[in-house]
């Protein structure tokens, strides 16, 4: 048994647990108390949408207390709360989930999702339903919508002009630290460095790091452009996230509630996938202004290396027959 089993089997069998009290206590009060933990920070679109659009949405019957910049639950470990039933919220990424199910991997994969239109797309296609149950039956969570984080670039300091993935050997690019981001560092040319998203300012103040790869309005957001110099625009990742809910908290609601809930939810996404592309729009003029050189590489010979290292790797093994020829269809 390997331990990715071991550790799957017993977050779904704290999740089994954590279903029967949550939906306890879903019934045992008035109001849902909905805390949302992420670590991104109370201005990033995310937050915003979810802000503006989501509390609101669901006042009537929940209370929607979200935390921010990791202060409730440090990144990573949000999943295993919600399953373990000492949070009902949070905003996970595909690699977070390609950690507990390798089939997910696919859509952590570098060059696959080609906009923000496609991921919708994607998402609401019979398609994700294998993966959407695999999570709710094995992890106790549920998939409420799919939010657009934007393209990720590489933000880097120095001079160095970076035109082929060769360019990139030897650089230590910060990369979140679970195995599926390590990887797609390194197919990038990369040596990856897993460091916490709240300790890279300081990472790459002190040149810890030589950069790190995020959407422009992240690198807008938390200021990296103090502290690096260069935007490679790779596009090597249109990145998204899941809105996710506890299934047991989802359970306990009432068919009307779930239903707002999940009309908010998509008002949330909606509202902060408009913010995203506009920040989008406006990023290469704000960083340019601030002393920032932006350039687009030889994106080929990136997606050419990109998707070949995938291919050739263990990650491909576990992807569902024929979910990457869909998603393709998806996007024409």
């Amino acid at each position: 048994m390997t331990r990715t089993t071991t550790r799957r089997a017993l977050l779904s069998a704290v999740a089994a647990t954590a279903m029967i009290l949550g939906a306890g206590a879903a019934l045992a009060q008035d109001r849902v108390k909905l805390r949302l933990a992420s670590v991104n920070t109370e201005t990033d679109s995310r937050a915003i949408g979810l802000i503006e659009k989501f509390g609101p949405g669901v006042a009537e019957f929940a209370e929607f207390e979200p935390h921010w910049n990791g202060t409730l639950f440090k990144q990573g470990t949000e999943l295993e709360a919600i399953a373990r039933g000492n949070l009902e919220m949070s905003i996970a990424s595909a690699q977070e989930f390609s950690s507990f199910f390798p089939e997910f991997s696919i859509l952590t994969a570098g060059y696959v999702h080609q906009s923000a239109e496609h991921q919708i797309a994607v998402f609401n296609d019979p398609v994700m339903d294998p993966l959407k149950a695999r999570v709710e039956a094995d992890l106790g969570v549920k998939l409420l919508t799919v939010m657009y984080l934007g393209k990720r670039q590489l933000n880097l300091k120095g001079d160095r002009k970076v035109v082929t993935p060769a360019d990139l050997a030897g650089v230590k690019l910060r990369m979140p630290g679970t195995d599926s981001w390590q990887f797609l560092g390194a197919a990038l040319g990369a040596s990856p460095v897993p460091i916490a998203f709240s300790e890279l300012y300081t990472a790459l103040q002190t040149g810890a790091v030589d950069g790190q790869d995020n959407p422009l309005p992240t690198v807008i957001d938390s200021k990296f452009y103090e502290v690096t110099d260069q935007i490679v625009l790779t596009s090597h990742l249109v990145d998204l996230n899941y809105l996710t809910i506890s299934k047991a908290v989802w359970d306990g609601l009432s068919a009307d509630q779930q239903a707002t809930v999940q009309a908010a939810a998509d008002a949330a996404a909606d509202h902060a996938r408009d913010l995203q592309l506009q920040k989008e729009a406006d990023g290469v003029a704000f960083l340019t202004e601030k002393g920032i050189t932006v350039y687009e590489p030889d994106v080929a010979a990136f997606r050419a290396k990109v998707q070949a290292d995938y291919l050739a790797s263990d990650y491909a093994k576990d992807w569902p027959a024929g979910m990457l020829d869909r998603i393709n269809e998806l996007a024409r």
